[in-house]
């Protein structure tokens, strides 16, 4: 466990992040939950109809007027998908002690109305409020619908619908429009009960108060959170790639078509892997950027991504149907080089320096650092950015390609237009 992340309540985990540079203040609440295909939707409409109104404010308009009294604090309902974890809550930001005009103190009240929020909602007969559900689902629907507008980002989530099918990691964040329609108020709020009784809660704080005053003001705001046997997180599943990789080829009404391909890689040498990645494909200075793109313009964009807690490395290029195969050859053969050590000391040094700069620049942003820090949590990894930027250090050119050698082609998806098929 983190030396800053400690339990406070019953599977009620505090993080505390101290920093003096910031004139405002972080404050999450996280409900970890397995990401399923059953619940996701549900998961994510939940804080979505909970921000709506409290007891003491029923509606966004004295809700926002509460807010408003705070010096504009702002309270953002969350919903992340971290690996095979699915993490729902909310997100207050609020001036720092330091810089209120009479030195009020903000972070209880943020903290008591964050616990409001959780655990007082606006209901009516023991449901939440059909307009409000009604209205929340409507817009969790239309957020569904439109992950097609970007045609790019549509692209990588077919892939990985069709590559970890069966498997939740293949669940969006938003769950489906299927399973959202079918819920309403009653159900709503039945599901809300079970999750916020069975879920680790992970609170997560970044500022200048004290943690002694952080961890009192959740405890406050807290006291009432029912507490009962914890839902059991799964572990990840890690699956091997296939003998044969898969093609899957779709149709919309696209000008330029998306070729988007997936690998399991098999290395537990996270440091290596993130390298591995970053020469291939994952910065302005890699091989998919200077030789797919530049060189052979084969690609109107190209780069890599790796999941590290599903042991998944993935490539998203928008092309020319008509290059769709040499893309195809041409990226197999970048990968290709990385795994045989085919690379110069400034490659692999450029990458080290681009994500060592990105690890240490997550200080500057109270955001950026409780993502990371969510993230670490739900993956059960627990490096800080420091200790992973030193890990990164010592990575060498033969654990680099030890890495690489163990990515294993298994999907491979392109998406053209309906002219052009």
């Amino acid at each position: 466990m983190f030396e800053n992340r400690r339990e406070i309540m019953q599977d009620v985990f505090l993080t505390y992040l101290p920093a003096q540079h910031f004139k405002t203040s972080r404050l999450t609440l996280n409900l970890i939950a397995p990401l399923r295909r059953e619940t996701a939707s549900a998961n994510a409409l939940l804080p979505a109809v909970m921000r709506r109104g409290t007891v003491r404010y029923p509606d966004m308009e004295s809700l926002s007027a509460a807010l408003d009294t705070l010096y504009g604090a702002n309270i953002d309902y969350t919903v992340r998908k971290k690996g095979e974890r699915q993490c729902v809550g909310f997100a207050a930001g609020f001036i720092d002690d330091a810089f209120t005009p009479h030195g009020e103190k903000l972070l209880e009240p943020v903290a008591e109305l964050l616990g409001e929020l959780l655990l007082e909602p606006v209901t009516q007969r023991g449901r939440f409020l059909s307009e409000y559900v009604d209205s929340e689902k409507a817009n969790l629907i239309d957020a569904i619908r439109g992950l097609k507008n970007d045609k790019r980002d549509w692209a990588d989530i077919r892939l990985m619908q069709e590559m970890c099918a069966g498997e939740p990691y293949s669940v969006l964040r938003l769950g489906d429009e299927e399973t959202a329609s079918r819920l309403n108020n009653q159900t709503l709020y039945t599901h809300g009960q079970a999750l916020l009784s069975g879920s680790r809660v992970e609170l997560i704080y970044c500022g200048s108060a004290e943690e002694k005053r952080v961890e009192d003001a959740a405890l406050a705001a807290l006291a009432a959170l029912p507490r009962g046997a914890q839902t059991e997180l799964p572990p990840v599943e890690r699956v091997q790639a296939p003998a044969q990789p898969r093609l899957v080829t779709e149709t919309m009404d696209v000008t330029q078509g998306k070729l988007a391909m997936g690998y399991r890689c098999g290395s537990d040498d996270y440091p290596a892997m993130v390298l591995a990645n970053l020469i291939f494909g994952g910065t302005s200075n890699s091989k998919l950027f200077l030789n797919v793109r530049e060189k052979l313009s084969l690609c109107y964009y190209a780069s890599s991504s790796y999941a590290r807690s599903k042991g998944i490395l993935t490539v998203s290029s928008g092309v020319e149907t008509k290059d769709f195969r040499r893309a195809e050859e041409e990226i197999g053969r970048q990968l290709a080089a990385v795994q045989r050590g085919d690379w110069e000391d400034w490659e692999q040094e450029g990458a080290l320096q681009a994500i060592r700069a990105s690890l240490l620049s997550l200080s500057d942003s109270q955001g950026a650092l409780e993502n990371f820090y969510l993230g670490q949590i739900a993956s059960g990894v627990e490096e800080t950015p420091e200790e992973l930027a030193a890990a990164l250090e010592q990575v060498t050119k033969e654990r680099i390609m030890a890495a690489a050698q163990t990515v294993k082609p298994d999907t491979v998806y392109f998406l053209s237009g309906k002219e052009e098929a």
